[in-house]
Formats: C-alpha cells, sequence, structure tokens
C-alpha cells in the first residue's frame, strides 16, 4: 500500500473516530468504527476483499486520538 492510500486511510479512521466520539460512543466503539471505515475505503479504492482489507487496516497501528 502506498503513502498515499495509508494518509487517506488514516484520515477515513480519523473522521469516523471523531463522529463516532462525538455522538457519545466510547473509545472502543468508535475504534472498531474507524477501522471498518478505513476498510471500506480500502476495499472501494483496491477490490480488497473486506475481512483482508479489515486486517490490512488493523496493521497500520491506528489509535483513537
Amino acid at each position: 500500500m502506498d503513502a498515499t492510500t495509508r494518509k487517506l486511510i488514516a484520515e477515513a479512521y480519523d473522521e469516523t473516530v471523531s463522529e463516532a466520539l462525538a455522538q457519545g460512543h466510547s473509545g472502543d466503539v468508535a475504534h472498531r468504527e474507524g477501522i471498518v471505515a478505513g476498510a471500506m475505503f480500502l476495499s472501494a479504492m483496491t477490490g480488497v476483499e473486506d475481512a483482508a482489507a479489515i486486517e490490512e487496516v488493523r496493521k497500520m497501528g491506528l489509535t483513537v486520538q
């Protein structure tokens, strides 16, 4: 995965986490939602299957700030 794709995934994750936290969700729930958002982006951009996309996003080590 190239640097631009990683950056866009991280942005999708961060935006989703921020929205989830603003809606009162816990950090754990926000993190899971962020992972799914990043995986959906990766899957849409590359055609990677959902499960594989989730695993790739998890490997990025993104965390709730």
